[in-house]
């Protein structure tokens, strides 16, 4: 029952990776389009990449926790 929990919480991890792989296509389109802009699209797109790694980290430890504290 435990791992099903853990399981769960480190979907986050799957979420992450699906949008930082839509955030980097859209990117690549706004400099294909915009290749002036390129700078402002690079600063966004790292900071939404380091929020959405964020997300996955935080559903990884989450996932450590349930398995060190409720698998006792």
């Amino acid at each position: 029952m435990i791992a099903i929990g853990a399981g769960i919480a480190a979907l986050a991890c799957i979420g992450a990776g699906i949008g930082i792989g839509i955030a980097t296509s859209k990117a690549t389109e706004a400099v294909a389009r915009q290749p002036e802009a390129d700078a402002k699209i690079t600063k966004l797109l790292l900071l939404g990449g380091a929020l959405a790694e964020a997300t996955a980290i935080y559903g990884f430890v989450i996932a450590v926790l349930i398995i060190l504290f409720l698998g006792q």
